[in-house]
């Protein structure tokens, strides 16, 4: 309820402006309140973005025999690109200029994926046999398991810390209907 009095009030507020950041900046746009909900729908959001980046770059790397080194910088690439490609297609659907909309997934997601990418490779980095496992093997998948769930809990705090500042996705929340 509080979401969707906010997402009409943002919505009213911002109507008309060409800035995805004007509101913010001039301090016509107040914060929403950082629930834990919106924290952890935020953090899936970015989850789901790194994880068919990451998973798709491991593919590709796999497939045409690459190392360690360029398979991680694909799929860290490929995070990056899935992860403001889903809010990128969300904004647009709102009905905003493709400039305004890249800027707003920059904004929205930057901290996010940073850290989610962080956390995620960091575990595969020191976990033991991980980085030599394939596609075939369960320490593969288990260790990539491992560490998205990692990933979440450590990103999901610094969600909400955004989300109360009005930065992060609450950037996004301004273009919901």
């Amino acid at each position: 309820m509080q979401h969707e009095a906010h997402a009409a009030h943002a919505h009213a507020h911002h109507h008309g402006h060409a800035d995805a950041d004007a509101d913010a900046d001039q301090g016509h746009h107040h914060a929403p309140a950082a629930t834990w909900a919106m924290a952890v729908q935020a953090t899936l959001h970015c989850l789901t973005g790194c994880a068919i980046g990451e998973v798709l770059g491991m593919v590709v790397g796999t497939a045409f025999g690459w190392g360690n080194l360029p398979t991680m910088v694909l799929a860290i690439v490929l995070a990056f690109v899935f992860g403001y490609s889903l809010t990128l297609r969300g904004v647009l659907r709102a009905g905003v200029d493709f400039r305004t909309a890249f800027r707003v997934a920059l904004a929205a997601d930057t901290l996010s994926i940073v850290v989610m990418e962080l956390m995620d490779n960091g575990v595969i980095l020191v976990w033991p046999s991980a980085m030599d496992a394939t596609l075939g093997d369960a320490l593969f998948w288990i260790s990539l398991a491992v560490s998205f769930v990692i990933a979440f809990m450590v990103t999901t705090p610094v969600n909400k810390w955004m989300i109360g500042r009005g930065k992060g996705h609450a950037v996004v929340h301004r273009y919901h209907h």
